[in-house]
């Protein structure tokens, strides 16, 4: 397996050794140059000198969304506008977006960490990309478009929409690696049947690249089953970077993390105490190579585990595990917590659903009740009631087993429920409708 860069093979000594440099650093950038990490440090008790080892990050103070959405758009910037050379933002879907910048040198590493995740993924100079993420203010694909063409692959950048000529670009310039979120990827596949195109057959795809939503195991199985490809995912956030933070090798054993740019710590959502290794907890990232937008401890609120056991790809580097939801995502029904990966997870390991599926949160009463749209595989099922029934048994089954809750399952039409051709919206949550 090839490694692009002698960084993602250091021993763990040398890559620590790196990470406290250009942590203390990043401490004294924001410290200096970010009147708000400054305040925040005071009100914290701490200054970047007290930060004698990375066993001492504890002390420093945590960033959220939160804070970002406090100083839009530019209050935690380290450096002045006539630096920064890109600006990127989140979509602001539940107030303002939070805004990003990067300088020359911010691009240059973002750059090279995408070279490192593609080529992780199987990817070389002899590739052809095809990036389905929307180009614009969303760093998906941006992100993507230059750290492929690092390692030399041909890009093409269709952006997101307009699935069959996707499906015909694809054809024709003979694409072997496509780019984007995972729930779209299916969608293309799907489509593609439609139009008499078999994947497996009539296209050249060989590597799926996929990020921008959580995703499952059994979704991944999903994904090589429809195309034919090796399905790997990769790790990130606008506020961190965009993607570049981590990413899957192929022996799938983790997302490797660049920790030579990104210092990854896992603590318990609810005490905010530092877990050991191996501990399921919040994932918190401190980027330390960053000029424009330096973040401190920044909460991703992605739930996983950290394992920096050795590889067999030869990478050195800390592994994020597969995400297993979100704090934000968490439902709670009857006191029960539910995440939709869950759901997602026992949904797509059944034969006869399909890929789509939505979620619906209501209020029954003063009750919250769980219902689920899941589209059948073959809509021929829906004529037979044994078929049918057997089949909502296994699903109404399974999920009270995972979950703990019983959940209302509706058995639909195929290609019923409305497709994204961006990050899926899983989860309606009704319980506040009138």
């Amino acid at each position: 397996m090839k490694i692009w860069s002698d960084k993602e093979s250091l021993s763990r000594d040398e890559i620590k050794a790196i990470q406290f440099t250009r942590l203390k650093e990043t401490l004294h950038r924001v410290y200096d140059k970010v009147p708000y990490y400054k305040q925040m440090f005071i009100d914290k008790g701490v200054h970047p000198d007290d930060i004698k080892s990375l066993d001492d990050m504890h002390l420093l103070p945590l960033t959220t969304k939160e804070d970002l959405r406090k100083n839009y758009p530019f209050g935690l910037f380290a450096k002045p506008k006539n630096e920064i050379v890109r600006y990127h933002a989140s979509s602001g879907t539940t107030g303002k977006p939070t805004v990003v910048g990067y300088t020359k040198n911010d691009i240059e590493v973002w750059t090279e960490v995408i070279a490192r995740l593609a080529t992780m993924a199987g990817v070389t100079a002899e590739d052809t990309a095809q990036i389905t993420f929307g180009f614009g203010l969303f760093t998906g694909a941006f992100g993507l478009q230059q750290g492929l063409e690092r390692i030399g692959a041909g890009v093409i950048p269709m952006s997101s929409g307009n699935t069959q000529k996707q499906i015909m670009i694809m054809q024709d310039f003979q694409t072997t690696t496509l780019i984007g979120t995972p729930s779209y990827a299916l969608h293309l596949a799907e489509t593609a049947y439609d139009i008499g195109i078999d994947p497996k057959k009539d296209l050249f795809l060989k590597y799926g690249l996929f990020g921008g939503e959580g995703s499952t195991e059994e979704m991944r199985n999903k994904l090589n089953e429809a195309w034919g490809i090796f399905a790997t995912e990769n790790y990130g956030m606008s506020e961190l970077i965009g993607p570049g933070v981590a990413g899957e090798c192929q022996a799938l054993t983790g997302m490797h993390i660049c920790e030579d740019h990104f210092i990854a710590e896992i603590i318990d959502p609810e005490t905010l105490e530092v877990l050991p290794e191996g501990s399921v907890g919040e994932l918190i990232i401190t980027p330390i190579s960053k000029e424009a937008l330096p973040l401190i401890r920044y909460r991703t609120k992605d739930i996983t585990r950290l394992d920096s056991s050795p590889c067999s790809c030869g990478r050195t580097t800390t592994r994020i595990a597969k995400l297993s939801g979100r704090t934000d995502d968490m439902l709670i029904i009857g006191g029960v917590n539910v995440f939709p990966s869950q759901i997602e997870g026992v949904l797509l390991g059944i034969e006869g659903i399909g890929s789509n599926y939505q979620i619906r949160v209501l209020k029954k009463g003063y009750l919250d009740k769980i219902e689920i749209d899941v589209e059948v595989a073959n809509s021929d099922l829906l004529d037979s009631v044994t078929l049918l029934d057997a089949l909502y048994n296994e699903i109404a089954h399974k999920l009270t087993t995972v979950l703990g809750i019983h959940a209302g399952i509706h058995l639909v039409e195929p290609k019923s429920l409305t497709r994204s051709e961006g990050k899926a919206k899983r989860v309606i949550d009704q319980r506040n409708e009138k």
